[in-house]
């Protein structure tokens, strides 16, 4: 495959002139000027999120059930402590938590 390369002009109040080369081969363009790519979460932030959709994943199974087998009989069970309170609680914790991982920034 043939690689072609076009220089460009860049102009800045700093540098007048910079030349920087680009490497075009097919239809991919890569810049050959060395970029410092870094991700924007850290270990940190993705422990962080696992432990929030833990929470949120928890909330969500607690709220499950508490319906009536008869849907001519009501059922009280769809009132006790862990669906009313419980679950609810779990969810914002969890969604607390996901924001906090989303915004904190990465240690390095």
């Amino acid at each position: 495959m043939a690689q072609t390369i076009k220089k460009t002009i860049i102009t800045n109040k700093q540098n007048p002139v910079q030349a920087k080369s680009t490497v075009i081969s097919g239809s991919k363009t890569k810049s050959t000027e060395g970029h410092n790519l870094e991700f924007a979460f850290g270990k940190e932030n993705y422990r962080l999120l696992l432990i929030g959709l833990g929470f949120l994943l928890l909330g969500y199974v607690l709220m499950i059930g508490g319906g009536s087998e008869d849907p001519n009989v009501f059922s009280d069970k769809i009132f006790d402590f862990q669906r009313l309170t419980l679950a609810p609680i779990l969810l914002i914790i969890g969604f607390v938590i996901e924001v906090f991982a989303i915004m904190v920034k990465p240690k390095d």
